[in-house]
This record gives C-alpha cells, structure tokens and sequence, in this order.
C-alpha cells in the first residue's frame, strides 16, 4: 500500500466527515446563518483547514454529489445495448431514488437545495459537468450518425426530468415517491416528443 493511498483516503475521510458536520449545521441553523468558523469550530479544524477542503459552503454541501456524473456514466454504460437510450437513462436515474437514508433529512437538504439560490445554481453546475461524463455513452448508444446535439439534447431533456421531480417532491413533502415523479416526468416527455 503506498502513502499517496493512504494520505488520499485519509483525505477523503476528513472531507466526508466534515461535510457530514457541516451538513448537520446547516439542517440546524440554516445555510445562510452557518459561517465556515461555526463548521470549523464543530468540526475541531482550524478554518485554514477548512479552506484547504472547501473553497465555499456551497462546496461542502456538493461535494458528495461530484462524482454522481461518472457513476450514472458507468450505470449507464453497463445497461443492456439494445435498451433504448431514454429507457436507459431512466433506468439509471431511478438509482437516485428517496427510499434510503432518512427521509426527513434528505427532504430538509432537498429543501435546502432548491430553497438557496447560489445552491441552485452549483446544483446547475453540476448538472452541466453530468451533460459531459455522459456525453460519450449516449452518443455511442444513439449511433455513428449522432452527433453532440443529439445527444445533449437528450441528456439535457433527462436531466432536466430529475430536477423537476426532485423540486415536485421537495414541494410535496416527499408525498410521492421521486422515482414516480421522476418515471412520469420521463413519460411526460416521451408523450410530447410523438
């Protein structure tokens, strides 16, 4: 086992439970009201520390979504090759799904989310670096004749059905469960497109 290993896993464990502190803080203080010296002092880091993590809170709060792009990319390219694209990425994006965690947290963070403008707009972010981890997958899968706006308009149109079901759900209280909402929003589309 090298030290580079080990450093970077001890890396990533310092950041996972920072974050995990941070996020407790934001759920019980709110976003705006949270400063990085209230996380630093809960987390017993030093607000240098901190900043060697985090660049801004809106990266705390993100930083367990950064590597979703290539995990649906790599869900998605183990999917059978004969299942249409949109089918697909559906199927993929069902992975995302309410049912584990605690609903009531993952309710209060979707809040959050979709409640904060500068979390919106790194949510968005996010969304944009998904479009180019999934980029070459579904061009693969639509065909040599397809070219990137094919398959960006098709990655963009499924994107966008997760984050309407995710603000439905969010606005519903989690009344219905995001892989209905997010199943009717793709349907939606699909009806529209014929």
């Amino acid at each position: 086992m090298s030290n580079e290993g080990l450093w970077s896993r001890t890396r990533q464990a310092a950041i996972a439970e920072v974050g995990t502190v941070a996020m407790d803080l934001f759920l019980q203080k709110g976003f705006e009201e949270t400063t990085f010296d209230d996380i630093a002092a809960a987390a017993g880091i030093s607000r240098r520390s901190l900043f060697r993590y985090f660049g801004t809170k809106e990266d705390i709060v993100l930083s367990h979504l950064a590597g979703d792009g290539a995990l649906i990319r790599d869900a998605l390219a183990a999917r059978p090759d004969d299942e249409p694209v949109w089918t697909a990425l559906l199927n993929v994006l069902l992975l995302i799904d309410d049912g584990g965690g605690d609903r009531a947290r993952l309710l209060k963070i979707s809040e959050m989310m979709y409640g904060v403008p500068s979390l919106r707009a790194r949510s968005l972010e996010k969304h944009l670096r998904w479009q180019s981890d999934l980029l070459p997958e579904v061009k693969r899968r639509l065909g040599t004749a397809s070219g990137d706006l094919q398959a960006a308009a098709v990655i963009t149109s499924a994107i966008a059905c997760l984050d309407a079901a995710g603000e439905i759900w969010t606005r519903e209280k989690g009344a219905v469960p995001l892989g209905n909402l997010l199943t009717d929003a793709f349907d939606a589309v699909r009806q529209a497109a014929r």
